[in-house]
């Protein structure tokens, strides 16, 4: 059964709150006109929705977190339905301003883990996954990558801007997010030139 459009607004909007109340949401619920034919089976999805997103915040979901090994972020992927990690260098621009999009997705996203490791800690998985262009964002579900977002390839309307709901909207293709949740826009920064390798659209450290 999907789950209802008002409940799953309700539970994304308090999801981002580590002191949402169930209550709360039942009342802002109960107060709505049209909930009378769906009462009861709004009610049931709204617990336990809650409580699901309870559960997965409390194993470290809806928290934009860096992870320092790369045997931990493996076990991660492997372990969890949704994943998306970001593999970065922290001196490098762009991997600043991805690092500002899913940091802004994390706290309604509580469905996926979202991470990120840094590439000198992480010399055997760079080799393994083929990673030569920062920034670099891998999907996984089920363990298995099933997208990789190169530089800024494919987001938004030119290679050096676009929006966390750009970014959203590809995660929701591949799979990796279960739905839109962005509600306002958060805006690319403007690309210093430096080290940008402008045919890849990101920072090349090789």
């Amino acid at each position: 059964m999907s789950l209802d459009p008002t409940v799953a607004h309700l539970v994304d909007t308090a999801a981002a709150d580590p002191d949402s109340d169930e209550d709360a949401l039942i009342a802002s619920l109960e107060a709505d006109e049209a909930v009378d034919a769906f009462r009861e089976r709004r009610l049931q999805q709204l617990h336990e929705e809650f409580n699901r997103a309870k559960q997965l915040r409390s194993s470290a979901h809806g928290i934009y977190s860096e992870i320092k090994d790369e045997k931990a972020l493996m076990d991660i992927t492997t372990s969890t339905k949704y994943c998306v990690v970001h593999f970065f260098k922290p001196d490098f621009n762009r991997c600043a301003v991805m690092d500002g999009h899913l940091e802004s997705l994390a706290p309604t996203h509580y469905e996926t883990r979202i991470v990120r490791i840094n590439v000198d800690n992480a010399p055997f998985l760079i080799t393994k996954l083929k990673i030569q262009v920062l920034p670099c964002v891998i999907a996984f579900v089920d363990g298995v990558g099933v997208d990789r977002v190169i530089g800024f390839e494919g987001l938004g309307r030119t290679p050096d801007t676009f929006t966390t709901r750009d970014l959203e909207a590809r995660l929701i293709r591949a799979g990796v997010l279960v739905r839109e949740k962005v509600q306002g826009v958060r805006k690319g920064t403007a690309i210093r030139k430096g080290k940008v390798v402008e045919e890849d659209s990101g920072d090349d450290w090789d």
